[in-house]
């Protein structure tokens, strides 16, 4: 038990040059035997972490034959991955890692007559099923990480999804395969044909009652090998495809694979079944199987947080999907679900947005349930068994009371029609004592899984999870007939060693152990996270959400990734790099760490990942940090101290606006003045405001203004931009207010308060902490008085930075959760006021720090009562504060803006109003589409009658 608790006393093995020629030589993908790339690929979604030597992004087939026979050759172990989700920890390995997802990505045919498609191993699961439905097809297996998993992951996992009750898993659907072994031979598997390489077919007939015997009979039968495919008895003869499917990359490697498709439903109805208890949805799962449903899945409520607003009543919920070829025709469907389920409540739903908010919930449960509802951690060590679906209940009650005897937690949920469930459990995973429990109680919960039939795993695979643990399940005999099938395939042992046959063991090679055992010195609070910056970095699980390839709906995350496609550049390869970082084997200098430094680079500090990660990973948050270490005492680059100090120069500048604007205009003085700066030089210096907006209200005030009381007044905070740069939103704020409330808005009591969100952004943490204590002391906001806050990024500074960097000043606290944005404060004190009708479309950008801390559902409302339609594009604006503006980031920047917010402004209709809260994203939109757009308090402010106060219609000069 103590070795893989020992610290690490050196670096990680390294690849020899010889070997490293050797394949450089042979392929003609580019390798990597840094230190980034290793460290990006030392986990997948699990448990576990080993160190590749190195990272190879074959090219085609033979790049993959080629790097097989020099591994050989030199006796390096090969790992194929993928998109790095599996949960059992088989896409991790010591050798040389194949990222099959950088070029065989490639759908090569879709055949509607033969309803098949033939893809390449890196093809993610979602492009595959939108190549075929302009066909009315689809792949039936369907994991929740549809978005990102790949068709060569799915067949070495046997993975599922939620409709395998209609469909299968993929075995089911896999027609043939072209696979390389270790050494580079080339082997084409067809159902019917000769089992695979020599040998395999007397192994078979040598153990005939064993493979009839030996094996459960249930749907979800994913652990070991499936030599019970090659009985001659098999339907259509053995079939060596099924048997290779789950191997986990320990047989071969997969370059193409024809795939069968199936007919998609043109409709789809929901119907969401409420029940008593987990155990009564589970006993009732197996009744609806013959009214022939696409799903039945089941959670219980201890898995669902906030939206369970979206269910109908009961402490356990089964979704039950149907199809139909008209919308009426799946509904009906779902209605006699309905009826025929004795469910305490139930509701059928048809809407789409419906239907997609509550799977929303469902999908993102392997994230949401690595935390508990008092927010400690959870994870996956006994994740996917499968029993017979008349079992389940009984195998539920006998689970939660196991858990109750080990005094461990869980939330179990998943594909209840299957009988395969999903649960992540709050192991100890850090401490000698809680590893030893977790080894236990995975012993006993094998042994509870055989007793009621079922298999260890019903969707991810052994990996190193469970392998250890198949004796238990088949019994010794079977077990080495594994380790002899295996033998045939690969001699050499080369094929992600560790796995399936002679696998390492189940408490081995865990990714906690090389983290500190005591808090990091840090400068932000990680109140969600006990104070510990590891703890905040081993939140990422590794289920890659953010390696989506578009953003859906209001999401944001992960912009950079999205403009690279490059795993450093994703929210879970920064975590791996700082989890790597704070390792110090791989990556061994710490905050100096330049592969972090660079990763961080392109991270935006958008915060969507915030929000839109299921486990809530705050990047933004940890680059800050970052930065505030790694250039502490030393030089920073021009940048942060042009931007990063943004509030100060503009302060200094306002005394010479205009003289400033007009040798902006200047082309050699602004590039000079951008290269000094470190600004791109593709952008343009925004101009300065002649009147401030503080200036402003005070001359304005200046004119008769009388306060009466403080519960007549409004605190509009005066940001740096509002201030500074766009004065004409405060005054079109102001106005609004006062019409709106019959309040009058105070002027700010000092000049030039900071949020302090330009010094955070670039890491310049000490600084950050007294500005913001200048403004906590200077701020004269009473008790249980709200601050409007006009900029997005502002607000989202106040109400979380602000309180994380001063965890211990209880006015940080009180400011936080005093901040409102323009649209909140409306419709908490002026609920009664009636907007003017605008009557028109409306396009441009929901700020990302909205979307992600804030909030938008008061900004939709009062949208809806102006008469603004349509909806405003989700993602990132690409300029995000400084990033947009630093030398280096152009590129990003734009094709961040490309992704949805400018083709949203180019296809607008004339007339629309385009509307953007943020600085930034007004920015963006002026300097490369040429189109203002404007704030909604200006947009309002321009349709109220000229009585109103503030005395007719807002100056949009500066």
């Amino acid at each position: 038990m103590a070795e893989q608790h020992r610290p690490h006393t050196g670096p990680s093995p390294a690849a020899s040059p010889a070997f490293i020629a050797a394949l450089r030589s042979a392929v003609r993908g580019a390798s990597d035997f840094g230190a980034a790339a290793r460290a990006l690929t030392t986990m997948d979604a699990s448990n576990y972490r080993r160190v590749p030597l190195g990272v190879l992004a074959p090219r085609d087939a033979d790049d993959i034959a080629a790097a097989l026979t020099v591994c050989r050759e030199y006796g390096v172990p090969v790992v194929p991955r993928g998109g790095g989700t599996s949960i059992a920890g088989q896409a991790t390995g010591t050798g040389l890692v194949l990222d099959l997802t950088r070029h065989l990505r490639t759908v090569l045919d879709v055949d509607p007559a033969a309803r098949t498609a033939v893809v390449q191993p890196g093809v993610i699961l979602d492009d595959l099923r939108a190549a075929a439905a302009p066909h009315g097809l689809t792949f039936g297996p369907d994991p929740s990480t549809h978005s990102r998993c790949t068709l060569g992951g799915m067949i070495g996992n046997n993975s599922c999804g939620a409709h395998s009750v209609a469909w299968g898993t993929t075995a089911d659907n896999v027609r043939d395969l072209s696979v390389v072994r270790y050494g580079g031979q080339a082997l084409r598997l067809e159902r019917g044909s000769g089992a695979g390489p020599a040998g395999v077919d007397a192994l078979v007939a040598g153990h005939l009652a064993l493979l009839r015997t030996g094996y459960p009979d249930l749907p979800r039968r994913i652990s070991g090998y499936a030599l019970d495919a090659l009985l001659p008895e098999h339907p259509g003869g053995p079939d060596p495809v099924r048997a290779f499917c789950g191997s986990e990359g320990t047989l071969g490697v997969v370059t193409e694979a024809t795939v069968r498709l199936v007919e998609a439903p043109r409709a789809r109805a929901l119907a969401v079944l409420g029940y008593a208890d987990e155990s009564a949805a589970a006993e009732a799962a197996p009744g609806l199987l013959p009214y022939g449903p696409l799903t039945v899945e089941g959670m219980a409520a201890d898995l669902v947080r906030e939206p369970a607003g979206l269910l109908p009543r009961g402490a356990a919920w089964l979704f039950v999907e149907t199809g139909g070829a008209t919308a009426a025709e799946a509904r009906a469907h779902a209605e006699r679900v309905l009826r025929a389920a004795d469910a305490v409540d139930g509701a059928v739903v048809t809407d789409p947005a419906g239907q997609r908010a509550l799977w929303r919930i469902r999908e993102d449960a392997a994230g949401t349930a690595t935390r508990m509802p008092d927010g400690s951690e959870a994870w996956p060590g006994w994740e996917d068994c499968a029993v017979p679906p008349a079992r389940l209940g009984a195998y539920l009650r006998d689970f939660r009371a196991l858990l109750t005897e080990h005094g461990l937690r869980g939330t179990p949920y998943g594909h209840f029609g299957d009988g395969c469930i999903h649960v992540r459990i709050d192991f100890d995973l850090t401490t000698d004592a809680g590893v030893a429990r977790f080894r236990r109680f995975s012993e006993e919960t094998a042994d509870l899984v055989v007793a009621h039939g079922g298999s260890l795993s019903g969707e991810h695979g052994d990996g190193q999870a469970r392998a250890e643990l198949l004796p238990r399940m088949y019994g010794d005999e079977l077990v080495a007939l594994f380790g002899r099938f295996k033998d045939l395939w690969d001699p050499d042992g080369g094929l992600n060693p560790g796995m399936l046959a002679r696998p390492d063991r189940l408490d081995a090679n865990l990714r906690f152990s090389v983290l500190p055992k005591r808090p990091v010195d840090v400068e932000f609070g990680y109140p969600q996270d006990g104070g510990d910056f590891a703890g905040a970095v081993r939140r990422c699980v590794g289920v890659a959400k953010c390696r989506t390839q578009e953003a859906s709906g209001a999401g944001v995350m992960c912009p950079s990734f999205r403009a690279t496609g490059e795993e450093a550049h994703s929210t879970r390869g920064r975590a791996r790099l700082l989890h790597e970082m704070l390792a110090g084997e791989v990556i061994t200098d710490g905050w100096r760490s330049t592969e972090v430094r660079d990763a961080l680079d392109l991270c935006l500090s958008c915060k969507g990942c915030r929000s839109d990660c299921p486990v809530g990973v705050d990047m933004a948050t940890y680059k800050a940090e970052f930065l505030h270490h790694h250039y502490r005492g030393r030089l920073r680059p021009a940048a942060h101290h042009a931007m990063g100090r943004l509030p100060r120069w503009l302060r200094l500048a306002r005394p010479f606006a205009r003289p400033l604007n007009a040798l902006a205009r200047l082309r050699p003085l602004a590039a000079l003045a951008k290269r000094l700066a470190g600004i791109a030089p593709e952008r343009t210096i925004p101009v300065l405001a002649t009147e401030t907006y503080s200036r402003w209200l005070r001359r304005r005030q200046g004119r008769g203004t009388r306060i009466l009381s403080s519960s007549r007044v409004v605190h509009l905070w005066a940001d740096t931009f509002t201030e500074h740069l766009s004065p004409q939103v405060g005054r079109a704020a102001v106005r609004v207010l006062e019409e709106a409330t019959g309040r009058t808005v105070l002027p700010p009591p000092v000049p030039g308060l900071c949020c302090g969100l330009t010094y955070v952004s670039t890491g310049q943490l000490d600084a950050a902490r007294r500005v913001m204590r200048r403004t906590l002391d200077r701020l004269d906001l009473l008790p249980g008085q709200p601050l409007v806050v006009l900029e997005p990024s502002c607000a989202a500074t106040l109400r979380t930075d602000l309180p994380e960097l001063l965890p211990d000043d209880p006015r940080a606290a009180g400011l936080a959760s005093a901040v409102r944005t323009f649209a909140q404060y409306l419709e908490e004190y002026a609920p009664d006021w009636t907007p003017p009708r605008l009557d028109r479309p409306a396009a441009g950008q929901t700020h990302c720090h909205q979307h992600a801390v804030l909030g938008d559902a008061a900004e939709r409302r009062l949208r809806e009562r102006l008469g603004l339609t349509g909806e405003l594009s989700g993602g990132c604006c690409g300029l995000a504060g400084n990033f947009g503006f630093e030398k280096g980031h152009w590129e990003v920047s734009v094709a961040c803006a490309e992704e949805r917010l400018l083709p949203a402004v180019r296809a607008a209709e004339p007339g629309t109003e385009l509307l953007a809260d943020g600085f930034s994203c007004r920015t963006q939109l002026d300097q490369l589409a040429g189109r203002r757009a404007r704030h909604l308090a200006e947009v309002i402010a321009e349709a109220l009658p000229e009585s109103a106060p503030g005395g007719g219609a807002p100056d949009p000069g500066r």
